[in-house]
């Protein structure tokens, strides 16, 4: 008898600490979320938009396998407790043609329908692929730097660092290398992220639907200073791009080869800052700077191997 109440209390414990922790843990994440923006489910671009849209489909679609699971288990578990003496011992429901079929159809439909989306939204959303516009795209070349950002438009003859100024309801036709470690480009209210290296380019296309200041990051650990490599995404009128652009181009500040080799220094602490592009080639020579380290570094290995044979 007193085992029986042991094992009973015992019992009463696990169930008051698992529902516990459980309400603990949806008390912590409502008070870290709350009065804080999330961008990714708050998008203010055109790209962003759809990836919510599958976000909040996939999420959906989750809940069809996740939550019967759940009802059944607690079911099944308060069911067949052992204080539960009513409980029938079914074992030829084992081979229920009717009910495998259900809990193992449910899951392969769904599957199914999310290979057909992921399939669908993986060309969708390629961020090689241009928006449809009747409005010429803004082309920016982007550089990785550590720990900050480089945007350069070539076709206005200026540049920024730390910030990217664009017109709304624009594409922005974004070109990615890295003069440093791997890096990620991401602004989540805007589009998904893709990764900048060095010795290539990537690419990304967005459109913002208003004015706005939006946040950008990286999304890959590349050293000490990851944690501060951010910048902003400031979206405006066209008439008041292009009143910055005039200003821009015309900036004290010229980014010459030279000029490029200082702010390309490892630093954490650097500014906004805007430039007046006076080496237009500077994308250009940091991916031909990659592609000739690796070309010299291959023929040294050839030529080695070749001597050693």
């Amino acid at each position: 008898m007193r085992n029986d109440k042991k094992r009973a209390l015992w019992r009463a414990f696990q169930i008051f600490a698992s529902s516990f922790m459980a309400v603990a843990l949806i008390g912590i994440f409502i008070y870290v979320t709350q009065g804080r923006e999330i961008p990714v489910l708050n998008p203010q671009g055109l790209i962003a938009d759809q990836q919510y849209t599958l976000i909040l489909i996939t999420v959906g679609l989750g809940f069809f396998v996740v939550v019967p699971v759940f009802i059944l288990l607690f079911s099944i578990a308060w069911k067949y407790r052992a204080g539960n003496k009513k409980a029938k011992y079914e074992p030829e429901m084992e081979g229920h043609r009717g009910l495998e079929l259900l809990w193992w159809g449910i899951p392969c439909v769904i599957i199914l329908l999310l290979a057909i989306i992921t399939h669908i939204s993986t060309h969708a959303l390629d961020p090689y692929k241009a928006l449809e516009s009747d409005k010429t795209p803004v082309k920016v070349q982007v550089i990785a730097l550590e720990w900050n950002w480089l945007f350069i438009y070539p076709e206005y003859g200026t540049a920024t660092l730390n910030y990217m100024n664009i017109p709304e309801d624009t594409p922005v036709n974004l070109t990615l290398t890295s003069d440093a470690p791997m890096n990620s480009f991401w602004v989540p209210a805007l589009a998904g992220q893709v990764y900048a290296m060095s010795g290539m380019s990537t690419k990304l296309h967005l459109m913002a639907d208003s004015v706005g200041t939006y946040n950008g990051t990286t999304a890959n650990i590349s050293g000490e200073g990851y944690a501060d490599m951010r910048f902003k995404v400031y979206s405006m009128t066209e008439t008041d791009f292009q009143t910055w652009v005039k200003r821009a181009a015309n900036s004290a500040d010229g980014l010459t080869t030279e000029k490029y080799k200082e702010i390309a220094q490892p630093n954490k602490d650097r500014p906004e800052t805007t430039y007046r592009l006076i080496t237009s080639s500077i994308f250009d020579d940091v991916i031909m700077k990659y592609m000739s380290e690796k070309s010299h570094t291959e023929g040294s290995r050839e030529t080695h191997e070749g001597m050693s044979m």
